[in-house]
């Protein structure tokens, strides 16, 4: 297996949406890496984290279908829905505004098969916060009911992506054992 990077990007300050255009049909798998952290403030007090999100190609129909388990180290919770207009990759992934200064989340979002036109897209993710002795630990798995090639990639999350956020495209190449 070899990884290839495909594109960088980090916020500045109020993007919404990161987006990954003309992807290349070469590489096996994807995998996407987001250290970041949104702006979005939930109140006075408030330091709950924010949502993660993707879409595939401009596609914000009801196309996508994820399950969700999170836990914080006292408590586990499970979500899933069947008729979705994105993935939802965490229900407290990114610290938010009221969080501890420079806490950031961390998630590694792999998309296998994206440029397989005979079968729909599948998603695992896998990811976390610590703010400073709280935090929540997510692991995901999604579906984009589309037999198309994925080419874009829009990764948003709620509010706005705070300043120091990255996030990460890679291509991942396997190869057999003879090397082809």
């Amino acid at each position: 297996m070899s990884m290839y990077p495909i594109a960088s990007q980090t916020a500045s300050s109020g993007s919404s949406i990161t987006t990954f255009s003309n992807i290349p049909q070469t590489f096996t798998h994807l995998q996407i890496r987001v250290y970041g952290r949104s702006d979005y403030d939930r109140g006075s007090g408030n330091t709950v984290p924010v949502s993660l999100y993707c879409t595939f190609n401009g596609d914000g129909a009801a196309n996508y279908s994820w399950h969700l388990l999170t836990g914080d180290g006292s408590t586990a919770s499970s979500n899933n829905t069947a008729n979705a207009t994105g993935i939802h990759l965490s229900t407290s992934g990114l610290p938010a505004f009221r969080a501890p200064a420079n806490t950031f989340g961390n998630y590694v979002i792999d998309i296998l098969d994206y440029a397989n036109t005979n079968k729909y897209k599948t998603t695992k993710s896998l990811g976390g916060v610590d703010q400073n002795g709280s935090g929540a630990l997510t692991f995901n798995s999604g579906n984009w009911r589309s037999t198309s090639a994925i080419t874009s990639i829009a990764v948003f999350c709620d509010g706005n992506f705070a300043l120091g956020t990255r996030i990460d495209l890679y291509g991942i190449s396997i190869s057999n054992a003879t090397g082809a």
